[in-house]
């Protein structure tokens, strides 16, 4: 179905969309609209920024403004669950959007806020509520909210909330919300906990998918850098930076202490840049992510709890400064750019340490990641066989540790030389910021439940992007690693469309 027409929405919701340049419905909202609409569980499968708001918020409102009910106070008549602060409000905004001229109130609960304000919010009932779990039960558990009316939940973004641990608080409120409901359940991967918690929750779901799993946007470009250690990831970050000064780059770090450690040194040696990590309050977070899109800053460095909560269509490059623990976070971090069609960079450093963390997304995404200076320990090297698959955009032309993407765009440099493996480049900078004893662990330990999106696993940092945005063959300029080590695994369980 090429038209939102199509899809069986009704005239109010058709003039909303027409209003805000809304013209034609992206794969997974064709196929989830028609199906929700019917009444149907469903789970859906599609990568980060595909449209998956709308897939699921459209019908929902339209069955809810069909209904013609009022929600009681302290009670609710939809629920949407997702795993952080970001991912939330930017679902929020969405709704808001698609509900104006309409009756429905759409509330919002997340930690690191004032849960007073929060708790008169629903004095009044909203109509649809999104949250994160952990912040949900601590107000089930003041009574300042039941869930008996509600008729609808939504588990978005479902693969991550098991990652962060949130399986306990999900099997709650599971409990909490009327058994006669409609369940929604959206992911970018379908891992085996996955299908177990759709099997738990929905009733004869129906299956729509529209990316394999674990498979990047297809316009994202991506390479990798071999280095000895963080000092050369940071040379090679600083001088892509450099190159790209008109670039918008997400940095992903894999812990509180370095992405804040590295920001500090990026601003000290002139870039313009900020972190969002779980160390951050919610105004803080807010903040940045606001200067990162209106460009007053051009790099944002961050853990994982922005692998999936950022929708900026304008990043042009995402590093992995680090790489996840957890090969599914690594197309999460990627899926930061090339957003609404356009392209995009993905740039991976990879240590030594982190040569299986490499094999293990590269099996994910059955691809070679084209290589675009240092190579793999000979021990480490790639197996031969199933070299060259070509499924990946940016490895076509250069096969093998020596390849490099498009010669004629990118200008050849001499590499910058190797530095000691210990520390990264900058510490010397930075010695008066001594780092914290221990990071603030979040309190959310398995089967406490209280889990809210604060909790980081994988940090990542990325630069800007480059004149032309792709390292040239051995070119030491361009890289910058993807880590993101996934420090919540501890925890049990463990512009013209729609958003």
């Amino acid at each position: 179905m090429s038209t939102f027409q199509a899809l069986g929405l009704s005239a109010h919701i058709l003039a909303t969309l027409s209003a805000n340049g809304f013209e034609k419905p992206t794969p997974i909202q064709a196929q989830a609209i028609p199906m929700v609409l019917k009444g149907h569980d469903l789970i859906g499968l599609a990568q980060t920024g595909t449209g998956k708001t709308a897939a699921f918020g459209l019908p929902m409102i339209e069955k809810l403004v069909a209904d013609g009910k009022r929600p009681d106070p302290r009670n609710i008549r939809a629920l949407v669950l997702a795993p952080t602060r970001e991912l939330v409000n930017q679902i929020a905004a969405n709704l808001k959007l698609f509900v104006k001229k309409s009756p429905l109130k759409i509330g919002v609960v997340v930690g690191g806020v004032s849960i007073n304000r929060q708790t008169e919010q629903l004095a009044r009932g909203v109509d649809i509520l999104v949250a994160t779990p952990g912040r949900l039960l601590d107000l089930v558990t003041r009574k300042a909210v039941t869930l008996t009316q509600a008729r609808y939940l939504v588990l978005d973004e479902a693969d991550q909330m098991l990652d962060l641990g949130f399986i306990h608080d999900l099997r709650k409120i599971s409990k909490l919300v009327p058994k006669n409901r409609q369940t929604l359940l959206f992911s970018a991967t379908m891992p085996k906990l996955i299908a177990e918690l759709a099997g738990e929750y929905l009733t004869d779901p129906v299956k729509v998918a529209v990316t394999p799993p674990g498979k990047a946007a297809d316009k994202v470009e991506q390479y990798v850098h071999f280095v000895p250690g963080k000092d050369l990831k940071t040379q090679i970050l600083k001088q892509t930076l450099t190159a790209n000064p008109d670039g918008l780059s997400l940095i992903f770090s894999r812990t509180k202490h370095g992405a804040e450690k590295l920001m500090k040194h990026l601003d000290h040696v002139g870039f313009k840049a900020a972190s969002i990590h779980g160390n951050k309050s919610q105004g803080q977070r807010e903040r940045a992510l606001k200067a990162f899109r209106d460009g007053e800053i051009r790099v944002l460095v961050a853990t994982d709890v922005a692998a999936r909560g950022i929708d900026i269509p304008g990043v042009t490059h995402v590093y992995n400064y680090d790489l996840p623990e957890v090969p599914d976070a690594y197309v999460h971090r990627i899926g930061r750019t090339a957003r609404n069609g356009r392209d995009g960079i993905a740039i991976a450093f990879c240590a030594p340490d982190e040569i299986r963390l490499l094999r293990d997304i590269e099996k994910l995404m059955g691809i070679e990641i084209a290589v675009a200076s240092g190579e793999a320990p000979a021990d480490q090297a790639r197996p031969s066989k199933g070299r060259g698959n070509g499924q990946h955009r940016g490895n076509g032309q250069n096969r093998g540790n020596g390849g490099g993407p498009r010669q004629d765009k990118a200008p050849r440099r001499n590499r910058p030389a190797r530095g000691a493996a210990a520390g990264f480049a900058g510490d010397e900078l930075l010695l008066e910021d001594r780092p914290q004893k221990h990071e603030r662990r979040d309190q959310r330990a398995a089967g406490h439940g209280h889990h809210d999106g604060r909790s980081e696993g994988n940090r990542n940092h990325e630069p800007k992007k480059h004149h032309h945005g792709r390292p040239g063959p051995q070119d030491g300029r361009r890289g910058v690693s993807d880590g993101n080590r996934r420090q919540d695994m501890r925890r049990a369980g463990k512009g013209s469309r729609p958003a």
